[in-house]
């Protein structure tokens, strides 16, 4: 007996065979070409046995010769032990980050030919790509706020990127950490302080023992140590990123918020102040809605200014935290993708950055009330 099956029932089977075969085919293809690339030639199975036994040796170091865990702080640290506190780690960073934005600027404006090359180069592409966004958010404002903008996002840029620099927060000092006194003696029975009345006052706890009830006097509790503190004190590192500290990136957000009030009142006057204070309208109903708006206008200046700081510090510190747990775990080869991942996100925070802050002074120049703007 022989079963003839309908045409589109064998297209159906035919197709799928074929698909198999492909898949199968296009499988053992990749399959190759992975094998060539690390195993194909001399050259590729010396850097294949060599990155394998870095990796085997870095992880076997990890339990022959262990290391401290990675130094974490919320705040910049004082550098000197017996000096003035202000200056921290971070701060020494941005004096760092100031001075190279200014040698890059006179190296820059000093070699300027009229055909360009090298440095002048990217700096041109640089400053027309900045240039650009800032023409297309601000329009003829772009002159104005160009400098302001740009000027934030090459600070914050190399703020961001400082951080993945080798020895950035891993080279430092050990400070003394000074003892906080002796414990005093522990004394199970201790006489009664006046007022007390007669007899002695018993520092201990009832406890049941081989169906006895003894008094049994509590553990004194030690003190956990600090978490940068060893037997050679506590470790301060020499440098830290200012974008991972919050009084560099609030102290940033509040410096160009209060550019966003100058840029308002210089285009639009006094009557920039309206949109906080407007009571104004056809009844009382509508006063009363402009009056609460105005007040959820001075609030979100304030929440920006929140959102600005908290934003900035939250990515590069979760970053500087992530880098330091893998080169923690695996030494080699481990944190490459997260150290490409974090100059991606160095870069990223610092366009935000800018595009915000030129989006605020754009906004500030448009008038709330119908007023024209002041030139």
């Amino acid at each position: 007996m022989v079963l003839v099956l309908p045409a589109p029932v064998l297209k159906i089977r035919n197709s799928r065979l074929s698909a198999y075969f492909v898949t199968e085919g296009a499988l053992r293809t990749m399959g190759k070409k992975i094998v060539n690339l690390f195993w194909g030639t001399t050259t590729s199975k010396i850097w294949t046995v060599l990155v394998v036994v870095l990796l085997a040796i870095s992880i076997a170091m990890k339990f022959v010769w262990p290391v401290p865990p990675p130094h974490v702080a919320l705040s910049g640290e004082a550098i000197f032990s017996t000096g003035p506190s202000w200056l921290t780690n971070s701060v020494i960073t941005t004096l760092v980050v100031d001075v190279i934005l200014l040698l890059l600027a006179l190296i820059t404006r000093f070699s300027l030919k009229e055909v360009p090359s090298g440095l002048q180069n990217v700096m041109e592409a640089l400053v027309e790509a900045l240039y650009g966004l800032a023409e297309s958010v601000s329009g003829k404002n772009a002159a104005k706020f160009f400098p302001w903008v740009a000027t934030i996002f090459l600070f914050v840029i190399i703020s961001n990127w400082s951080g993945l620099i080798p020895g950035v927060g891993s080279i430092g000092f050990f400070h003394p950490v000074e003892s906080h006194g002796k414990e005093e003696p522990h004394n199970e029975e201790t006489p009664a302080t006046e007022g007390e009345g007669h007899g002695y006052r018993i520092d201990g706890q009832l406890a049941m023992a081989g169906g006895s009830i003894i008094l049994a006097s509590p553990q004194r509790e030690q003190a956990a140590p600090a978490g940068a503190v060893s037997e050679h004190g506590k470790f301060i590192p020499l440098f830290r990123a200012p974008s991972a500290d919050l009084n560099v990136t609030f102290a940033l957000a509040i410096a160009t918020m209060v550019m966003v009030q100058i840029w308002g009142v210089r285009h639009l006057g006094g009557s920039y102040f309206r949109k906080f204070w407007n009571f104004s309208g056809p009844n009382g109903f509508m006063k009363g809605i402009n009056g609460f708006v105005g007040i959820l206008e001075l609030i979100s200046e304030f929440a920006r200014i929140i959102a600005f700081g908290f934003r900035l510090f939250g990515n590069i510190f979760a970053g500087e935290i992530v880098l330091a747990t893998m080169a923690f775990l695996v030494a080699f080869l481990l944190p490459v993708p997260f150290y490409a991942l974090e100059v991606f996100v160095g870069f990223v925070q610092a366009l935000v950055f800018m595009m915000l802050a030129l989006v605020f002074f754009q906004m500030s120049t448009i008038s709330h009330g119908g007023h024209d703007e002041h030139h």
